[in-house]
């Protein structure tokens, strides 16, 4: 009856139906989260539509003003955050990297060591780390990516007219910033997701059926912020002002 617990066996290395399926589990879940926010972005009511909404506004009230350095100085703090998450993930893969390396032996032996370990063969092991490379090397690319976009937004503020200049061209020019700023937003809560399916792949070095419930968990969260939490109706009550 071994076929019930085990796959297959690929070099000496023992393959666990549940791994399998784990990871089935999991590529359906994300992709099948970030396929669903990504369609009902414009059909219902959730946080990343409502942000959008109050930076295309913010945009419009940037361009009416003369003196923008405070404008300036929230660009400046958002791109300060993006870039801790950055500096982060940059540590993770390093970290990463050093176990699946010269530490990979004695990780290994570790994580044997917790209770209701199973599935761990030294090529498992080896998968595992890899696909928590991918995820945060992912995540890098996302929040880098959102950081250069929010330079560019504070060049766009600098080189905006003045709100008595060219005034038949300050509505299209908030409304590309307003576009600009916002995708900078959407990628930086793409980072961050790669960051929650992160922690929940660290799971599955214990075994595999915690490795989907706290996946199934990470989209239940993911779900509930963007869609259902009281930010998102603090945040629609203000937007209706």
């Amino acid at each position: 009856m071994d076929w019930l617990h085990y796959a297959f066996n690929f070099q000496g290395n023992t393959i666990l139906w549940v791994d399998v399926v784990a990871m089935g589990w999991f590529a359906i879940a994300w992709f099948g989260y970030a396929f669903y926010a990504d369609s009902h972005y414009s059909k219902s009511i959730n946080l990343v539509r409502i942000m959008d909404d109050m930076r295309a506004r913010w945009m419009h009230q940037m361009i009416k003003r003369d003196a923008r350095m405070s404008d300036a100085t929230l660009i400046g703090n958002i791109a300060r955050s993006i870039s801790f998450f950055a500096s982060t993930t940059i540590l993770i893969l390093i970290g990463i990297m050093s176990i699946m390396g010269a530490h990979k032996e004695e990780g290994l032996q570790l994580v044997r060591t917790l209770p209701f370990v199973m599935g761990n063969s030294p090529l498992m092991w080896e998968f595992k780390l890899g696909l928590l490379a991918i995820i945060f090397v992912y995540a890098f690319f996302k929040l880098t990516w959102s950081l250069r976009q929010y330079n560019y937004v504070s060049i766009v503020v600098g080189a905006a007219p003045l709100c008595n200049e060219h005034k038949s061209h300050h509505y299209e020019y908030a409304r590309r910033a307003g576009k600009l700023i916002g995708n900078a937003g959407r990628h930086f809560n793409l980072g961050l997701r790669a960051y929650y399916f992160g922690l929940a792949v660290v799971s599955w070095f214990i075994n595999g059926p915690i490795f989907m419930a706290i996946t199934a968990l990470i989209v239940y969260v993911a779900y509930r912020r963007e869609f259902r939490s009281h930010t998102v109706n603090n945040l629609l009550a203000l937007d209706e002002v």
